[in-house]
């Protein structure tokens, strides 16, 4: 079986969320079809896909007739369940493979993973109960964050812990289970590196991007990264190396706290696109999401060329608390782009769409996107 699926060709994605969304547009681009698995229907995905099967993960007879309709499977986020992937797999190529879900849908396993491999990885231990929290104190120090083994993102499944008489409410907040320990880092910044590696093991990165939370969801991405060019350079050389050491086929990104000594410590891995690679899609020759697609596919990844420095801010179901954002108002700040994932409901901290902004330098790209996320907030008396 060649490695290489040609356009035209079925793609399948387990997973219909936004990431899902932007995969599929770059996919049809491309000239392929979609056909999209995930429990719910009128996704992000599948709205612009071929195809949208409404089932559970665990339904493996339709994961089976849903991987022999396809000719190469993906993933839109990395919580699929491994046997799932296995089972796909048995009746089509699933790139990346089942095992990179496996090694980093799991905070024990990835951290594990990166620390065997000499990898800078944030001091952690693992702990399964309040006895262990204590001595993983004792040992890393206070203060401290605990995070659930599994199933956290923006934030959730995890509490900083500051005083040791705090390690049995910390515990049961969680509900209990496999956890990690993780050391406090006072960084400096948080970048990330969105890399890709293709079939025959060739790998492209990105540049690194800047990024700033609110409430421990992105909040604004920027890039160029404004770190050192020997920063930048070691980012993007421990970004091959776990691509390599994982043997991923697709995408990637390494999220890494950067210390005020310049030191990079890997924070979290992402085996897909990655929110801070949004702005890849107006800022680069090649987004994130064609070389996901081009990496699948066995064709030659593209270039990662910057054609101008660029902002992202995240919109959040917020925006739609009292009324509907004023989206022409955003529209009219120069150099802005509107992202909007096709998501029916509003939450507050739900991910709703993004903003791109180009400048002829990056701190003007984030001053364009904040002013146009900034008038979205409709002014008493507009209309």
């Amino acid at each position: 079986m060649s490695d290489v699926v040609m356009p035209g060709s079925v793609i399948g994605v387990l997973g219909s969320g936004q990431l899902g969304r932007m995969f599929a547009i770059a996919a049809r681009q491309m000239g392929y079809r979609v056909h999209v698995l995930s429990p719910d229907d009128d996704t992000p995905t599948g709205q612009v896909a071929d195809v949208e099967i409404q089932t559970d993960y665990e339904d493996m007879e339709a994961v089976a007739r849903f991987a022999r309709a396809v000719s190469v499977i993906t993933f839109e986020f990395e919580n699929v369940p491994v046997t799932t992937a296995e089972v796909a797999a048995r009746h089509a190529r699933v790139r990346p493979a089942g095992q990179v879900l496996h090694t980093t849908q799991n905070r024990r396993r990835e951290k594990s993973f990166l620390q065997s491999a000499g990898l800078p990885v944030t001091p952690f231990a693992p702990v399964g109960s309040v006895a262990e929290l204590e001595e993983a104190m004792d040992v890393l120090g206070l203060p401290a964050v605990l995070k659930t083994a599994a199933w956290g993102y923006d934030g959730k499944g995890q509490v900083r812990v500051d005083v040791r008489d705090q390690a049995p409410h910390a515990w049961s907040s969680l509900g209990g289970g496999e956890a990690v320990l993780e050391r406090w880092i006072d960084f400096a910044a948080e970048i990330s590196v969105v890399a890709v590696r293709g079939v025959r093991g060739e790998i492209a990165c990105y540049e690194p991007v800047h990024n700033t939370h609110r409430h421990h969801i992105l909040d604004v991405s920027v890039t160029p990264a404004g770190v050192a060019p020997r920063v930048a350079a070691a980012a993007q050389e421990i970004a091959r190396e776990v691509m390599n050491r994982l043997e991923v086929v697709g995408v990637l990104c390494v999220e890494f706290f950067l210390t005020a000594d310049g030191e990079l410590l890997i924070n979290e891995l992402a085996p897909r696109p990655h929110n801070s690679g949004h702005l890849t899609i107006d800022a680069h020759v090649t987004s994130q999401f064609e070389q996901q697609v081009r990496a699948i596919c066995g064709l030659p990844l593209g270039s990662t060329a910057q054609l101008q420095p660029a902002a992202m801010a995240n919109l959040l179901g917020d925006l739609w608390a009292h009324e509907a954002p004023a989206w022409d108002a955003a529209c009219a700040v120069p150099n802005v782009k509107l992202h909007l994932y096709g998501k029916r409901e509003p939450r507050p901290g739900r991910k709703m769409g993004h903003l791109t902004a180009l400048a002829d330098a990056a701190h003007t790209a984030r001053e364009l996107v904040c002013e146009a996320r900034r008038r979205l907030h409709r002014t008493p008396g507009s209309s």
